[in-house]
């Protein structure tokens, strides 16, 4: 017999044992479906294959081509060709029996393999995505019991083998992996019962909506250190600014922006001033000094009108409480004037010389301003300054020249400090600086017209603002006592340079419609 038809003889033989043994097989898992006892249908070693572990599915034991060829060939066995020329191809299996026989693949993820289920997020993100799968897995077999306790009672159940057993599980495992899976990829996990703005599922209404951390905003600067301050920073700021003046008395100047009185306790006022994002509130008793006569009135009304007629003033004050939470903070202005006091009126230069002494000028904030003149805060003390010594010129009101915040130079006349409770200042604004008079005066020549504006009709006569800042007083002319604020022609009559004095007579006269 030729050698080719001897090896396709052999092959031929190989293929029907591999057949056979398919079949077995099969007959075997098909009996073991109708058996519904194991103790009524042995198995086999080879017959127990829903019974083997998932790695153990592939151990079927199968013969091999090779060793049939050998024991269907004696020949070769005595010795013959050790090496046919036989294609091992056509020995292997197909492509349906490979696939009847491989297990489950396995993912990276069950794998442990995936770098990427480190991070904490993720890792969180397939919690959430796991727990949703096993929902929707306990709602599918509530609703298969639901139909099956429907069924009747006389129809058992169809029961599984092994290997469908193992299979199903696998199944049931893979599910959320492979859900998993798709996340490790960059896509995020969306639910179909989830909602994106609040990030609860709405399967659990008691649930809080996830927070979500807002993430700053990165700033490039053109330094190596950024100078501009944000929101954030000049809040941290304010905030060290009220802690800092609290523990280490540190003064706080601020601008009285506002007067409130607490809803039902009209006895109660505080100015209102802010720090940044801060309100701040002063209480009147630790604004204002109170007075000692209050002349009938009630002390919490002439407390009010105090610190009503100081809005707009600048002040200095000592924090004694805030709430960062709320952004209000409670301070003292008295307690800062003490301590300003203490050190300018009780300390000292390096020579040892008073700060402030009479004769020295000196810069005040204007505090409170009145028809008669205004109060200023010269180092924690109020002072008040009447409306002759605030210019060479004859006013009559002046809240038509100042008003509360401003600042203006002023010169100690007397001071008296033997009293440390109880300090007595005088002061002026117009000594503060050069008498106009001496230099103006020259200005003008006896028998000479000039032309000025009148600012002030009283009983000793018209006194009219000429150019320079000087008054000539002048009597009632024939016509009629001119109005305030009228041009008027004056000719000069005398001038006294020893008492600065200049006086004339109203020639000529404009109304003021």
């Amino acid at each position: 017999m030729p050698r080719k038809s001897t090896v396709k003889a052999t092959q031929d033989a190989a293929f029907m044992r591999q057949e056979e043994f398919s079949e077995q097989v099969l007959r075997t898992d098909s009996e073991d479906v109708g058996t519904p006892d194991d103790e009524m249908c042995p198995h086999t070693e080879t017959e127990t294959v829903g019974e083997l572990s998932g790695s153990d599915i592939l151990s079927v034991p199968q013969t091999d081509p090779e060793e049939n060829f050998r024991e269907d060939n004696p020949s070769l066995q005595a010795g013959g060709d050790e090496n046919p020329p036989v294609s091992h191809t056509d020995f292997e299996e197909s492509e349906s029996e490979r696939t009847e026989y491989t297990p489950f693949p396995q993912t990276d993820i069950e794998t442990g393999g995936n770098p990427l289920l480190e991070s904490p997020a993720l890792s969180a993100a397939l919690g959430d995505v796991t727990e949703h799968h096993t929902d929707l897995e306990q709602a599918t077999e509530a609703a298969a019991g639901t139909q099956t306790s429907g069924l009747s009672s006389d129809q058992p159940p169809v029961p599984q083998t092994g290997s469908e057993k193992l299979s199903q599980s696998s199944f049931d495992e893979a599910k959320p992996r492979r859900r998993a899976a798709k996340s490790r990829s960059g896509e995020s996990p969306v639910l179909p019962d989830a909602d994106p703005q609040s990030g609860s599922r709405s399967g659990d209404p008691s649930s809080p909506p996830a927070r979500r951390r807002r993430r700053e905003t990165p700033i490039v600067s053109i330094d190596d250190r950024r100078t501009v301050e944000t929101d954030a920073d000049k809040l941290k700021s304010d905030l060290i600014d009220m802690i800092e003046s609290q523990k280490g008395r540190k003064l706080i100047s601020g601008t009285i922006q506002g007067m409130e009185r607490p809803p039902g306790s009209p006895n109660i006022s505080f100015a209102v001033t802010y720090h940044g994002a801060f309100k701040v509130i002063i209480p009147a008793e630790e604004c204002v000094k109170p007075p000692e006569d209050f002349r009938d009135r009630s002390p919490a009304d002439v407390m009010h009108y105090l610190v009503t007629k100081r809005l707009g003033a600048e002040i200095d004050y000592i924090v004694k409480g805030v709430d960062a939470q709320t952004g209000v903070a409670a301070a003292s202005r008295l307690e800062a004037m003490a301590l300003k006091r203490r050190d300018y009126y009780f300390g000292s230069d390096r020579d040892g010389n008073n700060l402030l002494y009479e004769g020295i000028s000196a810069e005040a904030r204007v505090v409170s301003v009145i028809r008669a003149g205004m109060f200023v805060d010269l180092f924690g003390l109020e002072t008040y300054i009447p409306l002759r010594e605030l210019s060479y010129q004859r006013w009559i009101d002046a809240t038509a020249h100042y008003r509360p915040g401003q600042r203006v130079l002023v010169k100690i006349l007397t001071l008296d400090r033997s009293d440390r409770n109880n300090i007595r200042v005088t002061a002026s604004v117009k000594q503060a600086g050069e008498n106009p008079y001496e230099a103006a005066l020259k200005k003008y020549t006896p028998g000479s017209r000039y032309v000025g504006t009148v600012s002030l009709v009283d009983t000793n006569g018209v006194f009219v603002s000429l150019d320079g800042g000087i008054d000539c007083l002048c009597s009632y002319p024939k016509r009629g006592r001119p109005p305030r604020g009228s041009r008027v022609t004056v000719r000069i009559i005398g001038v006294n340079h020893e008492t600065n004095r200049i006086w004339g007579a109203i020639t000529h006269m404009t109304t003021v419609r």
